[in-house]
């Protein structure tokens, strides 16, 4: 036994995690205590400050529901999901289109539809037309390439937070045509503000932040052997795309819908083109950073 100082701790703590079996837990968990004391002392964190935290992260676990998953918010927040994103493209064989985040509002069993369907079931509004092209790096159609969207709708709400999990609207898969080619109608997305009404609202607004997102409309794009692609695509008119409260903007993703557009596969709807290109995967290699809410008990 010996007595602990501020910094002797650590080094306990390490000793004693020092036998873990599994080499990336051992990596892992080793930087996570050494980072977390590095930040304990560096801050001079009190007794209250710590107890504070601890009802903060139990309160965002109350919040989380089968559709609603407040540590993604948290996640997202402090831009931990923009960073493990940017970590996780660098690791690629290849990229393609530009990622961006899956965000909280995912569901994997949206309807499948046709091409040229609205994915607007409940909801009325402007209308928008989305098409394009999912190629490979090089420009090789994809055929029959899955192409999953989900948006809020004319009001900025997610079918998730307007119908309590009851039903969907806005969003549905698609399956591209033989030369990769896809295009739906949507409704034209409004920018919103984050679920303020938890725990990661009152921390957004404890630091004085808008907590609003630019209006985009997300995507999840897959082909046979070809890296998973998760992006968004966000209408640059926006008054909050340079400023997204959870970092999910860049540049090649940003979109100005078209009023007259002769090469649309639909007449007489503003458009959008915009195409995908995939990159390829290395064995079993997934683009996601995220999941459905309803399924992230089962990967514990």
């Amino acid at each position: 036994m010996r007595d602990l100082t501020t910094t002797s701790v650590t080094e306990a703590v390490l000793t004693q995690m020092g036998q873990t079996p599994d080499p990336r837990l051992k990596q892992v968990m080793g930087s996570l205590v050494r980072h977390l004391h590095d930040f304990a002392r560096d801050v001079n964190l009190t007794p209250d400050e710590w107890l504070q935290a601890i009802g903060f992260l139990t309160q965002v676990g109350q919040t989380c529901t089968p559709t609603r998953q407040e540590f993604i918010l948290l996640s997202d927040i402090l831009g931990i999901s923009a960073l493990v994103n940017l970590l996780h493209d660098k690791t690629a064989v290849e990229i393609g289109t530009e990622s961006s985040l899956l965000g909280p509002f995912y569901q994997q069993d949206a309807p499948a539809l046709a091409l040229g369907d609205s994915i607007a079931a409940h909801s009325a509004g402007p209308e928008l037309l989305v098409y394009g092209q999912v190629t490979d790096k090089s420009g090789k159609p994809l055929a029959h390439a899955s192409v999953q969207v989900w948006q809020t709708d004319a009001d900025g709400a997610y079918d998730v937070q307007k119908f309590d999990g009851t039903q969907m609207d806005m969003r549905g898969n698609f399956a591209c045509d033989a030369d990769g080619r896809f295009h739906f109608r949507t409704l034209r997305p409004l920018g919103y503000s984050i679920p303020l009404d938890g725990p990661v609202g009152t921390l957004v607004r404890a630091q004085g932040r808008h907590g609003c997102r630019p209006a985009h409309i997300h995507f999840l794009i897959g082909a046979e052997g070809y890296r998973e692609l998760v992006t968004a695509l966000y209408l640059g008119d926006d008054k909050y795309v340079d400023s997204d409260t959870v970092f999910g903007v860049s540049t090649p993703l940003v979109i100005t819908p078209r009023d007259v557009d002769p090469d649309a596969p639909v007449k007489g709807l503003p458009s959008v083109r915009y195409d995908f290109r995939l990159g390829i995967a290395a064995g079993g290699e997934t683009g996601r950073v995220g999941a459905d809410p309803a399924q992230i008990l089962a990967k514990v």
